[in-house]
């Protein structure tokens, strides 16, 4: 057996002379399928389901930015958000800013 062999772990010849890279193949494919269904797939249905929250604001929405700042959506634009925050100061925010709807955090605390 050579060095390259130990080294990688791949199995001595088989009885029929093959190095038995059928088996090394579908544990490949299984691997991946594992990643796909429990890392990939996932992530990209939370990516589309933020991209339609972010798409579905309307004025009056009260929202948590990912800085931690509250406020009301007082006017929505193409790519920006402009809230209204305590005090009556109004921040101009892009969409990508926009964490979370905030009445659906009041909701799950009760």
């Amino acid at each position: 057996m050579n060095k390259l062999g130990i080294l990688l772990q791949i199995p001595a010849e088989t009885a029929d002379g093959g190095q038995g890279w059928e088996t090394q193949l579908m544990m490949f494919g299984a691997i991946f399928l594992v990643f796909y269904f429990f890392m990939i797939r996932p992530q990209m249905k939370k990516q589309k389901e933020a991209k339609k929250f972010k798409e579905s604001l309307i004025n009056g929405t009260k929202v948590v930015t990912i800085g931690g700042i509250h406020g009301k959506i007082m006017e929505v634009k193409d790519d920006a958000v402009i809230i209204e925050v305590e005090g009556g100061n109004r921040l101009k925010l892009d969409k990508a800013a926009i964490a979370k709807e905030f009445a659906l955090e009041e909701m799950s605390k009760k």
